[in-house]
């Protein structure tokens, strides 16, 4: 008689809210100096998953961000590509032809996103057709509703089944943090998606406030950290929504090399998701080199 699988364990310590929220302020206060600063906000180029998720979007727009996330500034080679685009699952052939060649990845939205109110077949269906449709990475949303409610193996047995529905693709698990209610909730669901197979936790869909904080994503940088100590496997965090500015990315940066260290300063391992950040950061860049400002206006918009 065979023995029967073994029961995953969803249990976390609790959060103390207060030294979590003290600790990502005081490395908020930390000074960058100018060599390190330019290094830093070329990594964060690297790192950007250039995103467009709203109802008006069109072939056109996703070929433009393509370009773009391709080649951020074209008069300067030492700026890198960002990591991806990400897209609506009807946009991803648009996109996989347009950074064909390119090294940019293709993540698409998937399960429903953004709510993920709809059946696991159709679930898994969206995520076959856009991994079909030249997706390398799947953004899926968990199943709020049965978190909040307790049912933490649905969500773990629904991502283990989005994960096999990827294949070859990687695939980053959105926990919507603003939903969660408490830093303990979000503890578990980062534990819980990160056994079920997540390669990337991400913080939010970018369609409801708050989305990512400096607190939430230390919370996620330390489970992802425990894992690995615990389990050997590394898994990446995304940060996603309401990231604007390159002041504040430097600073999700911060958060990242004194959680986890060096390995995870890649955009292998921690991305952001954005959609007007990479502007600024250009912007930040051009100041670097020319000791001024350039107008938002000499950078395309997203």
């Amino acid at each position: 008689m065979s023995s029967s699988p073994i029961k995953p364990d969803f249990r976390v310590p609790p959060v103390d809210a207060v030294a979590l929220e003290t600790r990502a302020a005081d490395l908020a206060t930390r000074s960058i100096k100018k060599h390190a600063k330019e290094r830093g906000l070329k990594l964060v180029v690297a790192m950007i998953d250039l995103t467009t998720l709203e109802g008006q979007d069109s072939p056109g727009k996703v070929r433009h961000l393509c370009s773009k996330a391709a080649t951020p500034l074209p008069r300067r080679e030492d700026v890198p590509s960002c990591a991806a685009v990400c897209v609506y699952p009807d946009l991803v052939s648009v996109a996989a032809q347009a950074v064909a060649g390119t090294g940019v990845q293709v993540a698409s939205v998937a399960t429903g996103f953004p709510a993920g109110r709809t059946d696991r077949r159709t679930k898994l269906r969206e995520v076959a057709l856009a991994v079909q449709a030249g997706a390398s990475e799947i953004d899926m949303v968990i199943d709020r509703g049965a978190f909040l409610a307790g049912r933490d193996r649905a969500v773990y047995d629904e991502i283990r089944a989005v994960k096999d529905a990827c294949g070859e693709a990687h695939l980053k698990v959105i926990l919507e943090t603003g939903e969660l209610g408490t830093y303990d909730n979000v503890r578990r669901a980062s534990h819980v998606a990160m056994l079920a197979g997540a390669d990337f936790i991400k913080t939010s869909t970018g369609k409801i406030s708050p989305a990512s904080t400096r607190p939430t994503v230390l919370l996620m940088l330390e489970a992802a950290r425990d894992h690995f100590l615990e389990t050997g496997r590394m898994v990446g965090v995304k940060a996603a929504g309401g990231i604007r500015t390159a002041k504040d990315a430097l600073r999700y940066l911060v958060l990242v090399n004194e959680t986890c260290g060096d390995s995870w300063m890649s955009p292998d391992w921690f991305r952001f998701g954005a959609s007007s950040l990479l502007n600024d950061v250009l912007m930040q860049l051009e100041k670097l080199r020319t000791g001024r400002y350039q107008r938002p206006t000499d950078f395309s918009r997203d």
